[in-house]
C-alpha cells in the first residue's frame, strides 16, 4: 500500500479566529491594509495572496514533531468508515433537500463560504410585468423606488447614486461636431436619469471599473495572427507523485459444473422442470399484485411468440422477419411481464430485441435521436401491448403516427390474441452462446446522441455468472426490482441473471414510486425479500414518507444494491437511509454501492458481508486536487471537499486499469484519477454500426509510461471516472459525460448541482430539476445552470438565490458560472423515467428555445482567456511614414474624378452662373418640356411641372415673399412641405426673391410630440425669419395639439402658399457674387448631431454639373427618384438636377410605399426608366414586402431589364447584403445583377461618389474583420473566417478628389491604408451653419491641409473611414480604377479594449444569433457595450436572446456585452435614409423611455 500513499495534504492558510486575535495589531493592521488594495484594484488576487501568505507564515502553527519542508508531503490515510451505526442515531430532518445531492457536511461548507461575501446583493434585471410569467404582481420590480443595484464584482465597497432630478434631454442635439462626445451625449456625470434602469447601471459602470488585470504592451507585426489568450497553467497546481498503478484483477470466476451453456438452454430447464416456480410478479399502481408469470409460462408464452415472428408475419409470401434482424421493444414501465416474454420470444427466434422507451408525442424528448437509433439498426418491425398501441398518437387512417426522425415501423401486438401456438413438432434451437449479438442496449451521449450498445451471447451469459458470483445469488431467492427492466442494472438483475438462477423479481414500476415512493419498502417486507436493486432517488423518497410506517421490517435483506453508487453523492442518500431504518432491521453491512455504464456493464459491486471482504471505506478529497486530476486527501472541515464511499471490489473475471482522460490511454499513477477501463468476457462489444466509436472505446489498449502495452487483451473504457483506493477498493468521483473541462481544470456536472442545492433552494426551485452543463463559447468550456422556478417564487427571492449559487460555486469549486437560468415550472424536456433530459436542455439552450423567466450572465468574471487590450503604439513620423511607403513601394491613396474642365460637351446650362438663371432659360427655350412627374400611391401622376410652369410658380413665391412677407435679400425661409412640387417651386422662389431656403420635413400628424420639435429646432438654428407651407400644415403647427409640443406663438410668420395671385413683371433678384448663400441643408446624423450646411451658388451648380456628367443627362432622359427631398444628395435629385440638366424626373415620395410597396418598381417598368435612385429603406421595403410576389408583379408585366444603373443613396458602408438580396429577387423581372450600385456623399460633399452610366462595374473586397480593428486593411479570400465583405461605394464625381489621410498625423496614408476620407471639390460645401456659429471648431472639417506631402491644397474631412485601391480594371480615360472603399462613420466607432469596432458588425452579428431578433443597435455607455435587440416573437422567447447575444459577441468580436436590452418591433430609431439612430436610442435607454420588455445585466 506504501505505493499509493504519496498524496500531499493541501495546507491551510487560513488562521483559525484563535490565532487572528492573536496576531501583533501592526500585522492585522497591514492585512486590513492589503485587502483594501484588493478591493480598490491596486494589486492583483495573485500578488494579494503572496503578501498574505508572507505576512502569515511566522503565525501559521507548525505541525508538531515534523521538519517545516516536510509538512507538505503529509501521506494519505483513507478514513476506515466507522460503524456506521454508532454516532448517528437521531432522524434527521429530511424533507430540505434532494438528498441524492445532500451532504450535510457539504451543506455546512456552502452557507460558510456564502458567509465569507458581505451580503453583497447584484443589479436585478428590469422586467416587464407581462413577462413574469408566473410570479405574482407583488413579487415585480416596483418601477422608481427600486433601491440601488449592488456592486457586481465585488470592486468597489460603495454604489454611486446617480442624480435623479436632470431635466429630460432634448431628442435632437445641435453640438457642433469638433467637440468630443461624452460633451454632447453627457455621460457618465451628466446623465438624465430618472428610473431604475439608469440607476442600475451607473452603478453597474462603477463596479466595473477597474481592469481585470493591467494589459501588456504589444507591438502588432502586420501579418499578425489576433490570438486567444491561452491561460498558462499554474506552476504550484498539485501534480500526481505516486506510482504508475498495477492492473487489477477480480477473483477468476468460479467453476460451475452444471452452468448452462447459454442463458436460453437455463430457461428452457426452468420452464421444463421448475414450471410452477414463480420468476416476476407485477404491481399496479396500488401496489396490489397483479400478475406473476412463472417459468413455465414465461417458457412457453415465449415460444409462442417465437414461433408467431418467424412464421405468421410476411409480406408479399416472403417472411417479415429472419434470424439476426432487430426488433424494436416498446413497453411501458408498468408491464414487465410482456416486456420480459418479449425479450425471451426474441431471443428463441434468434431475433435480436432492441428495448427502447414509450414515445408519448412526437416531441418527447431525445425522441428523434430513438429514431435515428432505429433507422440504423434497421428496425422495421416494434413489438407493444395492446394496451400501448391504443395510447400512441395516430394519424387520420388509424395507423400509429411515425414519429419525428423515426423509420416506418409495423407496429406488432404481443397480447395472448395474436399469437399462435406452435404445432407440437415445432421446437426453438438453444445453441450454446456463441459470438452473435444478443441484444442492444440503447445509451444517449453526452452531445445527446444515441448510440445502440451490442451485448453478445458470451458477454451476456458471462456477466449473469459474474453477478450471481459476486452477488451470492441462489435460487429461488427473492429480489426486489425498483429500476428499469428495460436496461442497465435493471434489466441484469431482473430479467437475466434472475431467470439464470431462478429468482422470483417483485417488479416495483416508477408510476407506483410516485404516488407511493415506500413500496419498494413494504414489498421488500411482504415478500421478505432477500436483495434490493435501487437508485439513490429510490431511498431518498423513502426517507420523505417513511414517518407514517411503523410496522416494516428490512432484516430480510442481505443486500440493497445502490445502482448509482458511482454517483459521489449517493454516500449521503446510504447515509440518511441507514440513519433512519437501522431501527427497522437494516443492518449498516447490507448497502452494496456498485459501479456500471453501459459499455462495461458492471465493473465494481460491494460484496455481501458474508463472502469476507475487507470493511467498505470512505476519502474526503480536495475537489481543488480533482480538478488537476489529483487525488489528495483532505480534512471534512475544509470547505471545498467531496467525500465519496467505494463501491466494492472489482468483479469477478474482470481486469481493471485506470488511464488518463484525454490523449494517449497512458496508466495513471496511484494518486490520479482517470477513466475506469475493463477487460473481460462480460462487457459490451460495439456501437451498433459505429467502427470508428467501437475502436475507440471497445478495443481500448492501454499503455505504460514507458510506451509498451499492459496486457494482451483489449479493454473497454468505461466513461466512470476514479481510482484504486486502498484494500484494492474502487472509487468513482464522476462520469465522464459530466464532466466539464474550464481553464483546464475538470469539474463534474454532479458536484455543481450538489453545491446549487446546498443553497437553499426549497423556496425558489424544484430540486431534482436542475441541469449542469457546458458549452463552448470563446475556445473554453462555459458552465451553464438552468433550474426549473417554483410558481409562487417572488421575482426577489429567485434573484437572490440565484446570486447565491453563483457565490457558493465560486467559492468551493473556484469556477465562474457563464450563465444562470430558471425556467417556468415542467418545461425542462424529462428524460423517460422522471430526471431532466440533459442533452436536450443543452441543445434548447443554444437554439434559444428554452423560454427561461430569469437569467444571469456572469461573463465579466469567468471569460478570462480575451485577447490582451491593445495598446496604441508611439506614432511613427512623418517624414519615415513617406520613406516607408516608397521602401515598399506603396503609392500614397489619391484619386480623383475626371477633369471637369477638359470634358468638352455642349452644356448650355454652364453659360449661367446661378440655378435661377438657368431655370429662366429654359422657361424661355423649352417653355412646354416637362421637368418633374409626382405620382400618387395609386401610381397615377399627381402633379406635374413643366419648365415654363414651374418659372410661374416660383415668381408667384417670390413676388408673395418680397409684399406680404417684407422680406428682404439674405433673410433665411424655411420650407416645410410634404414632397412634392410645391417644394421645388418654392424653392426656386426664395432664389428669385434673394432669400435663402432651408428645405425642412414636415411633422408627422399622428406624432407631433417626436416630430415636430425638430421642425421648430431647424427653423430657429437656420434663424428662419419666414416659414412657407401649405394650409394644412400650418394650421397644425398652430394646432393644440403642437401647443403640447412646442411653444406655438413663438414660431416667425407663417405664409401659406396654396392660392397666390398671378404676378406682375418680377425684378429676379442677382447675387453679387456666386460665393454668396444659396441654400442651408439641414440634416440629423446618426449621432443625433443636428448639422446645417452652406451651399454656395457656385458649389450648387458644380454639383449640378458633376451629376450631370457622371450619369449623363440630358433633356431626352428620364429618371425616377425614390427619396426624401429634404437633405444631401436627395434634395439635389429632386430640386436642383433635373432644372440644370433638363431631363424629366419621375418623383415616387417614399411615404407612399406604405399603402402602395411596389409603387417605385412599377413607376420604373412603366417608364422604362435607365437611371434611378432609392435609400435603402425603400430597398429593404421591396426586398421584405414583395420577395415572394415576383411571380403576381411578373403577370402585372413588371420588367425591370430597362434599368442600367440602379443607384442607393447614402451616407454609410453600403450595405452589401441587402443589395444583394435586391438584385436576387428582381433578377426575375430581368433586373439585371450588375444593374444594382451605391453612392457615397456626407454633410461636407453631398456627392462623392456615384456609380454613374459608364465606367468598370463596382467592385467587392474581403477584409479581415480583426485587422480592422487594430485600423489595418488586409485582404482575405472570400469565404475565410472572421472576413467582411465591402462594397466600392461607386465612381469618384467628376472634379473631386479625394485622399485618405490618418486621422491624428493628418498626414497621407499609403494605398489599401485605412484613414480619414479627405475630399476638394469645387461642390464641396462651404461651412457648417450652426446656432452657436464657433467656425473655428469647424473650420479643419471644411478647409484643412496634409502636414506633409502636397500641403497646399485644401481639403474637407468627411468624418469617414475608408480607403483607397487600386484595382486592375481601366476606367473611361484608360488608366487604372482606384476603387474608394468607406467602412464607417469615425463619430460612430466604439473604442473598446484598444480597438477601434464599427457598430454594423456587431449587431450583423448579433441579428444572426437567434430568428426572433428582428433588428438590433450597439451603444457604449463608458466602458459598458449595450446591446438593445428588437424581438418579433412572443415575450416569453425575450431571455433566450441574452445568452446567445453574449455568446456571439464573445465569439465573433471578443467583447463582453455588459447589457442585453430586449424591445418591442420599431423601438430602435431610424431615419429617413433608413440608418439607425443609435444615440437617440441611447438617451431613450438612459432615460428609461424604451419600455423594455426585459434588460439584463452581465455580472
Amino acid at each position: 500500500m506504501a505505493e499509493r500513499n504519496s498524496t500531499g495534504l493541501l495546507m491551510m492558510l487560513e488562521p483559525s479566529p484563535a490565532i487572528a486575535m492573536s496576531l501583533p495589531v501592526e500585522v492585522r493592521e497591514k492585512l486590513a491594509e492589503l485587502e483594501l488594495e484588493l478591493s480598490e484594484g491596486d494589486i492583483t488576487q495573485k500578488g494579494y495572496e503572496k503578501k498574505r501568505a508572507k505576512l502569515l507564515a511566522p503565525y501559521i502553527p507548525q505541525i508538531k514533531g515534523v521538519e517545516p519542508s516536510l509538512q507538505k508531503e503529509n501521506r494519505i490515510q483513507m478514513s476506515q468508515a466507522a460503524p456506521l451505526g454508532s454516532k448517528h442515531n437521531k432522524s434527521r430532518a429530511t424533507n430540505t433537500r434532494d438528498e441524492r445531492f445532500r451532504s450535510d457536511l457539504h451543506t455546512e461548507a456552502v452557507h460558510a463560504a456564502l458567509a465569507k461575501y458581505k451580503e453583497r446583493k447584484m443589479p436585478m434585471p428590469s422586467k416587464r410585468r407581462s413577462v413574469l410569467v408566473q410570479s405574482s404582481v407583488e413579487a415585480c420590480t416596483p418601477p422608481d423606488n427600486h433601491s440601488a443595484p449592488p456592486d457586481v464584482t465585488g470592486l468597489l465597497e460603495h454604489s454611486l447614486h446617480a442624480d435623479r432630478d436632470r431635466p429630460p434631454v432634448a431628442s435632437v442635439k445641435v453640438v457642433p461636431r469638433g467637440y468630443n462626445h461624452s460633451s454632447v451625449m453627457e455621460t457618465a456625470d451628466g446623465v438624465p436619469v430618472n428610473s431604475r434602469v439608469s440607476s442600475k447601471i451607473q452603478q453597474l459602470l462603477n463596479t466595473l471599473k477597474r481592469p481585470k488585470r493591467p494589459s501588456l504592451r504589444e507591438f502588432f507585426i502586420d501579418d499578425f495572427e489576433e490570438l486567444v489568450d491561452v491561460q498558462q497553467p499554474d506552476p504550484n497546481q498539485p501534480k500526481a507523485e505516486g506510482n504508475q498503478m498495477s492492473p487489477l484483477a477480480g477473483e477468476p470466476l468460479g467453476v460451475v459444473t452444471n452452468w448452462p451453456p447459454s442463458l436460453l438452454a437455463s430457461l428452457q430447464r426452468w420452464g421444463i422442470t421448475q414450471p410452477r416456480s414463480p420468476c416476476l410478479t407485477a404491481l399496479d399502481n396500488a401496489g396490489k399484485p397483479v400478475y406473476t408469470l412463472t417459468y413455465g409460462k414465461l417458457w412457453t408464452r415465449s415460444q409462442k411468440l417465437a414461433f408467431t415472428l418467424l412464421n405468421k408475419l410476411s409480406t408479399r409470401n416472403e417472411p417479415l422477419l429472419l434470424p439476426g434482424d432487430r426488433v424494436a421493444l416498446v413497453f411501458p414501465n408498468s408491464d414487465p411481464v410482456m416486456f420480459m416474454v418479449a425479450f425471451y420470444g426474441c431471443l428463441l427466434a434468434e431475433l435480436i430485441p432492441v428495448p427502447i422507451e414509450v414515445p408519448l408525442t412526437r416531441k418527447d424528448a431525445g425522441s428523434q435521436q430513438i429514431g435515428f437509433l432505429l433507422g440504423s439498426c434497421g428496425v422495421t418491425l416494434a413489438l407493444t401491448t395492446d394496451a400501448c398501441q391504443k395510447g400512441l398518437p395516430k394519424a387520420q387512417t388509424g395507423e400509429v403516427v411515425t414519429f419525428k426522425g423515426w423509420p416506418r415501423l409495423l407496429w406488432f401486438v404481443t397480447d395472448g390474441k395474436h399469437v399462435v401456438k406452435p404445432p407440437k413438432d415445432w421446437h426453438p434451437t438453444i445453441r450454446e452462446a456463441n459470438n452473435e449479438i444478443a441484444y442492444i442496449e440503447y445509451k444517449t451521449s453526452k452531445e445527446g446522441s444515441t448510440m445502440g450498445i451490442t451485448v453478445s451471447h458470451p458477454a451476456m451469459l458471462a456477466h449473469c455468472h459474474a453477478l450471481t458470483q459476486a452477488c451470492g445469488y441462489t435460487e429461488a431467492e427473492t429480489i426486489c426490482n425498483v429500476l428499469d427492466f428495460k436496461r442497465d442494472a435493471g434489466l441484469w438483475h431482473g430479467v437475466l441473471t434472475s431467470v439464470m438462477t431462478r429468482m422470483h423479481v417483485i417488479s416495483i414500476p416508477y408510476s407506483l414510486m410516485k404516488v407511493n415512493p415506500l413500496s419498494w419498502i413494504q414489498k421488500v417486507h411482504t415478500y421478505k425479500a432477500r436483495v434490493a436493486v435501487v437508485k439513490s432517488r429510490d431511498m431518498h423518497w423513502s426517507l420523505l414518507a417513511q414517518r407514517d410506517q411503523r410496522d416494516i421490517s428490512l432484516s430480510s435483506l442481505r443486500m440493497l444494491i445502490v445502482t448509482d453508487g458511482a454517483n459521489p453523492w449517493s454516500i449521503s442518500s446510504c447515509d440518511a437511509f441507514l440513519n433512519v431504518f437501522q431501527a427497522r432491521g437494516l443492518r449498516p453491512e447490507v448497502i452494496c454501492p456498485c459501479a456500471s455504464s453501459a459499455e462495461g456493464m458492471t465493473v465494481a459491486i460491494r460484496r455481501p458481508p458474508e463472502s469476507g471482504v475487507p470493511p467498505p471505506g470512505k476519502a474526503v478529497l480536495s475537489m481543488s486536487g480533482l480538478s488537476h486530476s489529483v487525488i489528495r486527501v483532505d480534512t471534512e472541515e475544509k470547505l471545498s471537499v467531496l467525500t465519496v464511499q467505494d463501491v466494492g471490489q472489482v468483479m469477478p473475471g474482470a481486469l481493471v486499469c485506470v488511464v488518463r482522460v484525454e490523449g494517449t490511454p497512458y496508466l495513471c499513477q496511484t494518486d490520479e484519477v482517470g477513466e475506469i477501463c475493463v477487460s473481460s468476457g462480460s462487457t459490451g462489444v460495439a456501437y451498433y454500426g459505429l467502427p470508428g466509436m467501437t475502436k475507440n472505446t471497445f478495443q481500448t489498449i492501454p499503455v505504460r509510461a514507458s510506451g509498451g502495452p499492459i496486457s494482451g487483451r483489449p479493454f473497454t473504457r468505461t466513461s466512470l471516472l476514479g481510482f484504486v483506493g486502498p484494500d484494492n477498493l474502487v472509487f468513482i468521483v464522476g462520469r465522464m459525460d459530466g464532466l466539464m473541462t474550464v481553464c483546464g481544470r475538470r469539474h463534474n456536472a454532479d458536484d455543481v448541482v450538489a453545491t446549487a442545492l446546498a443553497v437553499e433552494p426549497m423556496k425558489f426551485v424544484y430540486r431534482g430539476r436542475i441541469a449542469v452543463f457546458s458549452v463552448s463559447v470563446l475556445h473554453d468550456e462555459r458552465i451553464v445552470v438552468v433550474a426549473e422556478q417554483r410558481p409562487d417564487a417572488s421575482e426577489e427571492g429567485s434573484f437572490q438565490w440565484m446570486s447565491r449559487v453563483l457565490q457558493a460555486i465560486d467559492s468551493i469549486h473556484q469556477v465562474g458560472v457563464y450563465c444562470l437560468a430558471l425556467v417556468p415550472a415542467n418545461t425542462m424536456p424529462k428524460a423517460p423515467l422522471g430526471g431532466i433530459h440533459i442533452s436536450e436542455t443543452k441543445q434548447k439552450f443554444l437554439e434559444g428555445a428554452l423560454h427561461p423567466c430569469n437569467v444571469l450572465m456572469c461573463p465579466h468574471s469567468c471569460v478570462t482567456n480575451l485577447p490582451k487590450p491593445r495598446q496604441k503604439q508611439p506614432e511613427v513620423g512623418p517624414a519615415s511614414m513617406i520613406v516607408g511607403n516608397l521602401v515598399a513601394g506603396k503609392r500614397i491613396a489619391q484619386a480623383c474624378g475626371r477633369d471637369v474642365a477638359q470634358l468638352e460637351d455642349n452644356d448650355q446650362a454652364r453659360k449661367f452662373l446661378y440655378m435661377q438663371d438657368v431655370l429662366q432659360w429654359r422657361a424661355q427655350a423649352t417653355p412646354d418640356h416637362p421637368l418633374f412627374l409626382v405620382l400618387n400611391a395609386k401610381g397615377t401622376v399627381s402633379s406635374t411641372a413643366s419648365c415654363l410652369q414651374l418659372q410661374k410658380r416660383a415668381e408667384r413665391v417670390a413676388m408673395a415673399l418680397i409684399e406680404k412677407g417684407r422680406l428682404n435679400p439674405g433673410d433665411h425661409v424655411a420650407l416645410v412641405y410634404p414632397p412634392g412640387i410645391d417644394l421645388i417651386a418654392t424653392f426656386y422662389g426664395c432664389l428669385y426673391a434673394g432669400c435663402v431656403p432651408v428645405t425642412v420635413r414636415p411633422p408627422h400628424p399622428q406624432n407631433l410630440a417626436t416630430t415636430l420639435p425638430t421642425v421648430k429646432m431647424i427653423v430657429e438654428v437656420s434663424k428662419s425669419v419666414c416659414i412657407l407651407t401649405t394650409q394644412a400644415i400650418m394650421k397644425l403647427l398652430k394646432s393644440k395639439e403642437a401647443a403640447a409640443a412646442v411653444d406655438v406663438k413663438s414660431w416667425p410668420m407663417v405664409l401659406d402658399t396654396d392660392d397666390l395671385p398671378r404676378t406682375k413683371r418680377l425684378q429676379i433678384y442677382k447675387p453679387p457674387t456666386p460665393e454668396m448663400l444659396a441654400y442651408l441643408d439641414f440634416s440629423v446624423s446618426t449621432m443625433g448631431i443636428l448639422a446645417g450646411v452652406k451651399m454656395s451658388h457656385a458649389a450648387t451648380s458644380a454639383l449640378c454639373r458633376s451629376i450631370k456628367l457622371q450619369c449623363e443627362l440630358y433633356p431626352s432622359r428620364q429618371i425616377a427618384i425614390c427619396l426624401d427631398p429634404y437633405c444631401g444628395l436627395g434634395f439635389a435629385l429632386w430640386c436642383l438636377s433635373s432644372v440644370y440638366s433638363g431631363h424629366q424626373s419621375i418623383l415616387v415620395p417614399p411615404l407612399e410605399l406604405d399603402s402602395n410597396v411596389s409603387l417605385w418598381l412599377s413607376a420604373v417598368s412603366q417608364y422604362k426608366v435607365r437611371i434611378t435612385f432609392c435609400s435603402y429603406s425603400v430597398m429593404e421595403m421591396c426586398t421584405k414586402g414583395l420577395g415572394t410576389q415576383t411571380e403576381a408583379l411578373r403577370l402585372r408585366n413588371i420588367n425591370l431589364s430597362c434599368v442600367r444603373t440602379c443607384m442607393v443613396v447614402a451616407e454609410e458602408r453600403p450595405r452589401i447584403t441587402l443589395t444583394q438580396s435586391f438584385s436576387k429577387i428582381f433578377k426575375d423581372l430581368g433586373l439585371s445583377p450588375r444593374a444594382v450600385s451605391t453612392t457615397f456623399g456626407c454633410r461636407v460633399n453631398m456627392a462623392v461618389c456615384l456609380q454613374g452610366t459608364s465606367g468598370p462595374d463596382p467592385t467587392t473586397v474581403y477584409l479581415d474583420m480583426r485587422a480592422l480593428r487594430h485600423e489595418r486593411v488586409r485582404m482575405v479570400e472570400r469565404g475565410s473566417p472572421h472576413s467582411l465583405s465591402l462594397m466600392e461605394s461607386g465612381k469618384i464625381l467628376p472634379g473631386v478628389k479625394v485622399v485618405i489621410a490618418n486621422t491624428e498625423t493628418k498626414g497621407p496614408l499609403g494605398d489599401s491604408h485605412l484613414g480619414e476620407v479627405w475630399v476638394s471639390s469645387p461642390h464641396n460645401a462651404t461651412g457648417y451653419y450652426t446656432v452657436y456659429g464657433e467656425d473655428a471648431l469647424h473650420a479643419d472639417h471644411f478647409n484643412t491641409k496634409l502636414s506633409f506631402g502636397d500641403t497646399q491644397t485644401v481639403w474637407a474631412r468627411t468624418g469617414y473611414l475608408g480607403f483607397l485601391r487600386r484595382t486592375e480594371l481601366t476606367d473611361a480615360s484608360g488608366e487604372r480604377h482606384d476603387a474608394l472603399y468607406v467602412v464607417g462613420s469615425l463619430d460612430e466607432t466604439l473604442e473598446l479594449r484598444g480597438m477601434r469596432y464599427h457598430p454594423i458588425d456587431i449587431e450583423t452579428s448579433v441579428i444572426r444569433s437567434h430568428k426572433c431578433i428582428a433588428e438590433c443597435a450597439v451603444f457604449t455607455w463608458t466602458n459598458l457595450l449595450v446591446v438593445v435587440v428588437e424581438l418579433s416573437g412572443s415575450e416569453q422567447e425575450a431571455l433566450d436572446l441574452v445568452p446567445l447575444v453574449t455568446n456571439v459577441v464573445l465569439e465573433d468580436h471578443y467583447l463582453i456585452v455588459g447589457v442585453v436590452v430586449v424591445v418591442d418591433p420599431g423601438v430602435i430609431p431610424i431615419n429617413s435614409r433608413g440608418e439607425k439612430q443609435r444615440m437617440h436610442l441611447r438617451d431613450g435607454f438612459l432615460a428609461d423611455q424604451l419600455d423594455p420588455i426585459y434588460v439584463a445585466y452581465n455580472m
